[in-house]
């Protein structure tokens, strides 16, 4: 297969990634690159990885940066089979990419991140407004504020988040769903009738997220989103 040169960007950032208790990388060097377009992974260079923690399982893996020579992480007594892989080239040789979600703990300097490293082109602005929202579902009203935070996040379509008095919590059903953002933090969600995860709330967001704490966002790609009375068209994103 032939390889495409990914975008990248050398960070300045420390980083490291914690495996079964075992620190298994730690550099200040590590390279950012966009194997998508919506976020950046981290690889790490070669010899600022725990020496014997990778075993070559002489396998390999194909992809748009190459054919990629397989490492079956051993740390702490646990392993986490091919969970390393190393590209070929001028850009990507000598480093090393570990699977985001194998490993147990990545830091930024001496904060946690979760889902995956953080874009440094992305901005997230969270700004008051008082122009009126109203979020029906199946053609019945589930929300309607005059007071809402507006979410901007770089690439992303505007998200509007709701105080809980503005919304029918009586519609609303507790799921057992968590997920987890590198910006906000981990989110809480709710299901209304059949339509599973239509709406998340981060009870304890990250320090540049606080705005948000305990407002209730819905899944404008699933919900009709009415704003000063227009009716907004549904965005077309990764979770349409």
């Amino acid at each position: 297969m032939v390889a495409e040169e990914p975008r990248t960007e050398q960070s300045a950032k420390r980083v490291r990634v914690v495996f079964a208790g075992v620190v298994l990388a730690d550099t200040t060097r590590p390279l950012l690159v966009w194997e998508n377009p919506y976020y950046p992974t981290y690889y790490v260079p070669r010899e600022d990885v725990h020496g014997d923690a990778l075993v070559p399982s002489g396998r390999t893996r194909a992809s748009h940066l190459g054919d990629g020579k397989l490492s079956t992480v051993h740390a702490g007594g646990r392993e986490a089979v091919d969970a390393a892989v190393e590209y070929p080239g001028d850009v990507l040789g000598g480093y090393v990419r570990l699977d985001w979600h194998a490993m147990d703990h990545w830091f930024e300097e001496d904060e946690e991140v979760y889902t995956h490293a953080r874009d440094p082109h992305t901005r997230v602005d969270i700004i008051p407004s008082s122009r009126e929202v109203r979020i029906d579902i199946d053609g019945e009203p589930v929300a309607v504020s005059n007071s809402p935070w507006l979410l901007f996040e770089t690439g992303l379509p505007v998200r509007y988040y709701l105080p809980k008095p503005h919304v029918r919590l009586d519609r609303l059903t507790r799921t057992d769903t968590v997920t987890h953002c590198p910006y906000k933090g981990a989110a809480e969600y709710w299901s209304v009738g059949e339509h599973t995860d239509i709406a998340w709330s981060y009870r304890a967001p990250l320090p540049e997220s606080q705005r948000i704490a305990g407002l209730i966002c819905f899944a404008d790609e699933r919900v009709d989103v009415r704003v000063d009375g227009l009716l907004q068209q549904r965005p077309r994103t990764p979770w349409s």
